[in-house]
């Protein structure tokens, strides 16, 4: 209903919508008819009766921002506390479910494994990232299993360290303990981080392996090929006739651990928009050139056109290393729930196949 609080009645009758079963079209109502209106609007539906009581009483569950988000992981909530139980928050849960067990997996027996997650804009990659850094890794008893989420969306990083931070400081507080602001952010700088910084530290320390055994690369699409990496090293490190890409030197770092390491990719489809951006083709032909003992783990959603990893992904599968499952591709938005076909018809559009747009309009 519009509520225009100084208008004359308009009298407006309740309609259904042409095309949106059990939705009707908004209101327009004047100050005085109100009451009235919401009566007349009941009296018409189709539904069990509205009780005022229990309508305010429950719960009121917007989708969190990426702060927020991080804000409530970082202070001890799973995933499934901040998202809503509908089928969006379902794949965030099985897809985590899947990171950590192979994560335990490749810790308990050995071994190396990278798995890309991909998803629809808004479906929430960001969100199954930074949950598996702040998760528990590791049985009770065993030994602390380090995580990071690194982003290149410096930005991004520089909000969210500053949140957490606070979030920390003030958490402290309420307990009646003291917590230094740049002890905290220290603290936090374990847990999320630059990747280019990432690149960095261990371009200086080419022998040992990071400290992290699960790395979480958010827009891993996008990260620079070649020439663009060595352009970059050349210009601004001065070093002179690298050899790799940054997906294949990234790897190679966590390749440096003699037992076992996971990495995770946070794919977005046809985000490699900037000048040297390598797409996820790189990451799949830098395992196939580079690291062969590697496990890959993608959705089959990955063979699609807009990520143009086909070929990469069909050679490594080739090689018998490749294991499919559809929990690691988030295909319901968690931005926006109430249009979930508005990527897919996107997608069509871009594409140009026009029966297949025209039917997801319709």
């Amino acid at each position: 209903m519009l509520v225009a609080t100084e208008a004359r009645p308009a009298g407006d009758r309740l309609r259904p919508h042409p095309r949106q079963r059990g939705v009707h079209l908004p209101l327009k109502v004047a100050g005085a008819e109100l009451r009235d209106a919401i009566e007349k609007a009941l009296e018409g539906l189709p539904t069990a009766k509205v009780k005022a009581e229990d309508w305010e009483r429950t719960r009121y569950s917007p989708t969190p921002t990426i702060v927020e988000a991080a804000r409530a992981l970082y202070a001890g909530h799973d995933v499934k506390d901040i998202v809503r139980h509908d089928a969006a928050g379902e794949h965030l849960r099985q897809t985590h479910a899947y990171l950590l067990d192979l994560a335990e997996r490749m810790r308990a027996a050995g071994g190396k494994a990278i798995c890309f997650v991909t998803g629809v804009p808004g479906a929430g990659k960001t969100l199954v990232g930074m949950n598996l850094a702040t998760a528990k890794l590791a049985p009770a008893g065993s030994e602390e299993v380090n995580c990071v989420y690194l982003s290149g969306n410096g930005p991004l990083v520089d909000v969210l360290r500053e949140a957490l931070a606070r979030d920390s400081v003030a958490r402290e507080q309420q307990r009646g303990r003291r917590l230094r602001k740049n002890d905290a952010r220290a603290k936090v700088k374990s847990f999320i981080q630059n990747i280019h910084h990432f690149r960095d530290e261990y371009l200086k320390d080419r022998l040992n392996p990071p400290a992290d055994r699960v790395v979480v690369f958010d827009e891993a699409q996008r990260s620079w090929n070649l020439q663009q990496t060595r352009n970059f090293l050349k210009r601004r490190r001065k070093i002179g006739s690298f050899d790799m890409s940054e997906p294949e030197f990234l790897l190679s770092c966590m390749d440096r651990h003699e037992d076992w390491a996971a990495v995770v990719c946070l794919v977005g489809e046809g985000q490699e928009i900037n000048t040297g951006e390598a797409g996820i083709k790189e990451w799949l032909e830098s395992l196939n050139r580079s690291f062969p003992h590697w496990q890959v783990h993608v959705a089959p959603q990955l063979r699609g056109g807009e990520y143009g990893a086909a070929a990469a992904l069909e050679k490594a599968a080739a090689a018998g290393r490749v294991h499919y499952s559809e929990r690691l591709h988030l295909s319901a938005s968690v931005r926006s729930f109430r249009a979930e076909k508005l990527s897919e018809f996107v997608n069509a559009l871009l594409d140009r196949e026009a029966a297949a747009a025209r039917g997801l309009l319709a």
